[in-house]
């Protein structure tokens, strides 16, 4: 049974394909104590029933967040505490956010997944300082990013994995394309043409739904539409080109401190992963008869 992390030479036949998906998954922003329990409890539970790879994610700092008012989270010191926790409590691998070369020794002393966000996904420094601490990396797929073009940073964190004798472990995630002001959306072509280079390719479902800056309308949070994550996880994965799924996911979406509309209830996000991981195995070689329809 091979874990989507534990190599980055997947792909190069379906046979290597993992056995399982991989799962990232947990609330936006580390919120509290209570919040992370809230959410990995029954995530873990989930887990073990549906049989599939699981990493709790959340972020000790939204350092791109659209006003300088929100609330930005409650710092590395004070999550990194809470991760220790997680991980002695529910044996979880912990997955979060940095945003600067600075950030990747701490988080990586705790954490098991690097993340490079969207936005940042061209920094060649601060992917360079994640994949050096030896954590596996996800790197997001920018909105403004061709799919393609994914493949020169996966080239970089190869370099820097070959120079120091590094085991690779680079993951992308597709998150959707900007398209017009203040709306994103799936180009499910993105995810074939992302695992050419031979990395596991995750689907963010949550962010996929996502209106940055409510909807282009100049607005101080991001808005969504959480109503379209089933259909667009569903099409992702019935392509046969995903190893798993990001979603974010909280106690109580409408009072959560960030991505409000986007992030799913337990509830939800439990219904989804039923009907997801089932699919999942159904289609995994869906995609083997591709390659008779090239001219």
């Amino acid at each position: 049974m091979r874990d989507p992390l534990s190599s980055g030479q997947a792909h190069k036949s379906h046979s290597s394909s993992p056995s399982r998906p991989l799962v990232i998954a947990g609330p936006c922003m580390a919120e509290s104590w209570e919040t992370l329990v809230a959410v990995a409890q029954p995530l873990v539970a989930l887990s073990r029933e549906l049989d599939f790879d699981f990493v709790f994610k959340s972020s000790f700092d939204k350092a791109n967040r659209t006003s300088i008012d929100s609330y930005r989270g409650p710092g590395i010191k004070q999550a990194s505490e809470w991760f220790a926790r997680l991980k002695k409590d529910f044996g979880v691998r912990i997955l979060t956010d940095v945003h600067e070369t600075t950030d990747c020794a701490p988080a990586a002393d705790v954490c098991d997944v690097l993340q490079i966000p969207a936005f940042l996904c061209r920094q060649t420094d601060l992917l360079v300082a994640a994949v050096a601490t030896g954590r596996a990396v996800n790197v997001k797929k920018g909105q403004f990013m061709a799919p393609r073009a994914m493949h020169n940073i996966v080239d970089k964190a190869r370099a820097v994995c070959r120079e120091k004798s590094l085991k690779e472990q680079i993951m992308l995630t597709e998150r959707g394309v900007t398209f017009g002001y203040g709306n994103l959306v799936v180009d499910m072509r993105a995810l074939a043409m992302m695992a050419e280079a031979k990395v596991p390719v995750i689907f963010d479902i949550t962010h996929s739904t996502q209106l940055p800056a409510s909807g282009g309308e100049g607005g101080k949070t991001s808005g969504g539409q959480r109503h379209f994550a089933p259909l667009l996880a569903r099409s992702a994965t019935a392509s046969g080109y995903i190893d798993g799924w990001f979603l974010e996911v909280h106690p109580s979406p409408t009072s959560a401190k960030s991505d409000k509309d986007a992030q799913l209830t337990i509830t939800q996000a439990t219904t989804l992963l039923k009907q997801l991981v089932p699919l999942w195995h159904a289609t995994r070689t869906a995609r083997s008869i591709d390659s008779g329809f090239v001219d």
